[in-house]
């Protein structure tokens, strides 16, 4: 196994529970030089880990001999503002017919629009085959920020999270909470792309038929919790207020109406925070407003291996702002920080993937220059 550098780290933290978090772990430095990482995950059956950079090049990375290669065929994308070739993720029947399905930004009419599609990986040929576009998010948008999108599977189907495209309208007609459109939610497809007839919003007009949930901000992050087979989500605040979400069958999670942070432009509240009653589905954890607490969110996964016996069950969610990647404490929907891992090595953690064959923590961080990380245990 060959890596670039080693560092040392501890994790050392007080649980909820009262007993002590404290695991040594060791940094291994893989690769170097990626142009603007933004996801990375394994590839069923291999060593091989497969990135995204929002430059629009897809590249794998062989944990065998330690090599990043570059993979042609990526859709068309565009990289202005946040935009560029975001998410990927194997299907669940990857072993069997090769998808790989990506979220990017894509230019149209009026501008740009989140796309979800996917690809056959021919390793041979080093290319994506069989390019599809699943589903396109309309309107298209002149604003080239707060794309989302995220992806997850659970129960046989594909969920994706999208963003507001940075709608600055805090009232009632904001675009999060118009069910024509599917900025600021949720979708829910098959895996071919088509729209389940048990959708929420199947058959009632004016209604985008593939919303699952709306009221989002910004979806930064999904995982599947591998016990409930739940969708988890993290979603960018507006300066603070960043939430952690377990999406529910036609839920309106709130944004901008009911809301925790504030207007970045004056400091001041723009909505009642979530409380009881209140019509919303309220998050299972949030950060407060303000540049010192907030965690603006990006990558999330459930810690599953074995290799750190102490974080298992736990969720780790990566800090762009703060630049650590966030180990927090889950018990069934109740969410508790338990420790800053990375923590003063200068790094905006993008996305965080856990190895299925060893059990070590792999990070990407965000930037021009930016590096793939492992954490492993330090003995």
């Amino acid at each position: 196994m060959q890596y670039r550098g080693l560092l040392l780290g501890t994790a050392l933290a007080a649980v909820t529970a009262g007993t002590t978090l404290a695991q040594d772990y060791r940094v291994e430095i893989l690769a170097e030089g990626l142009d603007r990482p933004w996801a990375l995950s394994f590839l069923p059956g291999t060593s091989d880990i497969i990135m995204t950079s929002r430059s629009g090049a897809l590249m794998i990375h062989s944990l065998e001999d330690g090599t990043t290669t570059p993979i042609d065929g990526a859709p068309e994308v565009d990289t202005r503002g946040q935009g560029g070739l975001l998410d990927i993720e194997p299907g669940p029947d990857f072993a069997r017919d090769g998808w790989l399905y990506m979220t990017w930004a894509g230019q149209g009419e009026g501008g740009s629009s989140t796309h979800v599609g996917r690809a056959r990986l021919d390793r041979e040929a080093g290319a994506l085959t069989d390019l599809e576009v699943l589903h396109v998010v309309n309107p298209f948008m002149g604003a080239p920020a707060h794309y989302g999108a995220r992806i997850a599977f659970a129960d046989g189907h594909l969920f994706a999270g999208f963003g507001d495209r940075n709608e600055k309208d805090f009232g009632p007609d904001h675009i999060a909470q118009d069910l024509s459109t599917e900025n600021g939610a949720v979708i829910r497809l098959t895996l071919d792309g088509e729209i389940p007839d048990d959708n929420p919003f199947v058959g009632q007009d004016g209604a985008a038929q593939a919303i699952w949930s709306y009221g989002h901000r910004n979806i930064q992050a999904m995982a599947t919790h591998p016990e409930t087979g739940a969708v988890w989500l993290a979603e960018h605040g507006e300066a603070g207020g960043d939430e952690i979400n377990i999406t529910t069958r036609g839920g309106n999670f709130g944004w901008p109406l009911a809301a925790f942070g504030v207007d970045y432009r004056t400091g001041q509240p723009f909505a009642e925070p979530h409380q009881e009653g209140d019509g919303f589905v309220a998050p299972v954890f949030y950060w407060p407003p303000g540049r010192t607490d907030h965690f603006p969110p990006s990558g999330m996964a459930f810690y599953n291996g074995d290799a750190f016996p102490e974080w298992q069950g736990h969720l780790l969610i990566g800090n762009l702002f703060h630049r650590y990647l966030g180990l927090f404490s889950v018990d069934a929907e109740s969410v508790e920080p338990a420790a800053r891992l990375l923590d003063g090595r200068d790094w905006r953690i993008r996305d965080v993937a856990i190895g299925p064959d060893d059990g070590f923590i792999y990070v990407i961080a965000d930037g021009e220059n930016a590096p793939l990380i492992r954490l492993a245990p330090h003995d």
